[in-house]
C-alpha cells in the first residue's frame, strides 16, 4: 500500500513548472531586497546584526559585500528557473539563503524559514528533468515522469505549515478579533481601502476567514470537487494579504505550491502543450528507499515536534516569546516596550546608563526593547565590548512590554545580571517575569 502510494512513477509536470516558477520568485526576492533597500537597511547599515543565538560566526560581508552576495542569489534564481547546473544551483542557494536567515533576526519572516525548507526538499528533487538548459546539453537526463512522493511531500510540508498557523489561530486576542484591530490600525492610509480596513466587520471577516483557510484550504485542494473553488479564494486570499501586508513573494509561492494539487494532465496540458504525458503509471521501488524513508522521516518528525514546543517551556509564548520562531505563529501579535540598560563596573561599583541610540538602528532598538533573546545577546554584546576595554561589568535591564495594545508591564527582572545568564533555545528563562497577558485592559 506505501509502496505503491509513494513509488507510483506519475508525470512531472507540476514538478517542473513549479521549479520555474520557484526560481522566478526567489530570483525578485533576491534582486527586490536591493532595489528596496532591504539588504541596505538590515545588512550593511547596522554596525552588527543580532544573528540566530548560536550562529554568531556567520556574520554580513564587509562593506557593500552584501550586494555582490544578493546579485549571487538572484543569479542563481535565474539558473533555477531555467534549469542550468541545476543541482549545483538549487543547493548554492538553499545555503547562501540559510546564512542570510542565520546571520539576522531583525527582519524575521515566517517565508524566509520556509524558503529554507522548500529549497532544501528541493535539493533531493528531479526538477531539471524537462524544460531545462541541463536537458538540453545532456539528452540522456531528460524525463517525463517523477515519483509520486514528489506531490506528497510538498503536500505534507504545506498541511503542517497552515494547520499550525491555524491552531495558533485559537487564542483569545485571535478569537475577539483584537489582534486584527491592531494589525489593521496601521493600514489606515492605505488609498481607498485604508478607511474599509478599519470596520470592525471587515475584521470579523478577516478573523474568520483566515483561520478557516488556513484549516481547510490543503483538504479543499485535495479535494477534487472543491478544488477550483479552493483555488480561486486561495488567489483572492494571498493577493489580498500580498496588498494589505506587503509579505513580498510568500503569496506567490503559495499559489505556486497549487500545481502540486492537480492532476499531472491538467498541468501538462496547460503548461507543456509539446510535452508527452507520461501516463504509465507502474510502481517501481527504488535501491534508495530505506534512506528515502528514514531520512524524511526524520525531517518531518522534526516539522512535527519544533512548532509545539513551546508548550513544553513555561509561561506562555505570546509574552516570552521562546519557541515562537519557526512554529508558523503568523500574525498573531504586536510587540512594543522600553527598555534601560545600565552597567556596573564590578570593581568599584560605578553605574552608568547605556545610550542605546550609539548602538542599534531603529528597527534594532525596537526588537532589543521587547524581544528577550535580543536583550540578552545586547547585554553579552555590551559584556564583551567592556571585556575589550579591560573592564568587568555587570549588565541590568529595566524593561516594560505591551503585548497585543495592553498596558505596559515590567518583562525582565532589573536584579539579574544579564551578562552572566546562559541561554537555553528550549528551556524558560527565569529572568523573564511572569505574564500578565490574563490581566488585559482595553
Amino acid at each position: 500500500m506505501l509502496n505503491s502510494w509513494i513509488f507510483k512513477k506519475i508525470d512531472n509536470s507540476p514538478l517542473i513548472i513549479f521549479r520555474i516558477f520557484f526560481g522566478v520568485l526567489v530570483s525578485l526576492e533576491c534582486f527586490g531586497a536591493i532595489v528596496t533597500g532591504w539588504v541596505r537597511r538590515t545588512l550593511i547599515e547596522p554596525a552588527f546584526t543580532f544573528s540566530f543565538i548560536g550562529f554568531e560566526w556567520i556574520q554580513p560581508l564587509p562593506g557593500n559585500g552584501m550586494y555582490l552576495y544578493f546579485i549571487v542569489m538572484g543569479t542563481l534564481g535565474i539558473f533555477i528557473t531555467f534549469g542550468f547546473k541545476y543541482r549545483w544551483s538549487i543547493i548554492s542557494f538553499t545555503l547562501l539563503w540559510t546564512a542570510v536567515y542565520l546571520m539576522q533576526k531583525t527582519a524575521y519572516n515566517n517565508h524566509y524559514y520556509l524558503l529554507i525548507l522548500v529549497s532544501f526538499l528541493m535539493c533531493f528533487l528531479p526538477a531539471n528533468r524537462y524544460c531545462s538548459l541541463d536537458t538540453h546539453f545532456d539528452k540522456a537526463l531528460q524525463n517525463h515522469s517523477m515519483m509520486s512522493y514528489v506531490k506528497w511531500i510538498i503536500v505534507l510540508q504545506l498541511f503542517l505549515v497552515y494547520t499550525y498557523a491555524a491552531i495558533a489561530k485559537v487564542y483569545g486576542d485571535w478569537v475577539d478579533f483584537s489582534i486584527i484591530e491592531i494589525l489593521m490600525q496601521g493600514k489606515a492610509s492605505y488609498p481607498v481601502i485604508g478607511a474599509i480596513l478599519q470596520q470592525p466587520w471587515v475584521h470579523y471577516i478577516i478573523g474568520i476567514m483566515g483561520f478557516l483557510f488556513d484549516l481547510l484550504i490543503i483538504p479543499a485542494l485535495l479535494w477534487k470537487p472543491s478544488r477550483n473553488w479552493a483555488f480561486a479564494f486561495a488567489i483572492f486570499f494571498h493577493v489580498f494579504n500580498s496588498i494589505v501586508f506587503q509579505v513580498g513573494i510568500f503569496p506567490y509561492l503559495a499559489l505556486a505550491f497549487t500545481v502540486f494539487f492537480y492532476e499531472p494532465e491538467t498541468i501538462q496540458k496547460l503548461f507543456f502543450k509539446h510535452k508527452n504525458l507520461y501516463a504509465g503509471y507502474e510502481v517501481q521501488i527504488p535501491s534508495y528507499k530505506n534512506w528515502f524513508l528514514l531520512g524524511f522521516g526524520v525531517y518531518f518528525l522534526v516539522q512535527l515536534l519544533l512548532p509545539i514546543r513551546h508548550y513544553f517551556i513555561k509561561d506562555d509564548v505570546l509574552w516570552t516569546e521562546e519557541g515562537h520562531r519557526m512554529s508558523w505563529r503568523m500574525m498573531l501579535r504586536s510587540r512594543s516596550g522600553i527598555i534601560q540598560f545600565n552597567l556596573v563596573d564590578k570593581t568599584n561599583g560605578a553605574t552608568s546608563p547605556v545610550l542605546l541610540d550609539n548602538y542599534l538602528t531603529g528597527n534594532q532598538l525596537q526588537k532589543v526593547s521587547c524581544y528577550p533573546d535580543f536583550i540578552w545577546q545586547f547585554a553579552q554584546r555590551l559584556k564583551k565590548e567592556y571585556a575589550i576595554k579591560g573592564y568587568d561589568i555587570q549588565v541590568f535591564a529595566k524593561a516594560k512590554v505591551s503585548i497585543n495594545g495592553r498596558p505596559l508591564s515590567p518583562f525582565i527582572d532589573p536584579t539579574v545580571d544579564l551578562a552572566n545568564e546562559k541561554w537555553d533555545p528550549f528551556e524558560h528563562h527565569s529572568w523573564i517575569l511572569p505574564s500578565q497577558l490574563n490581566d488585559k485592559e482595553r
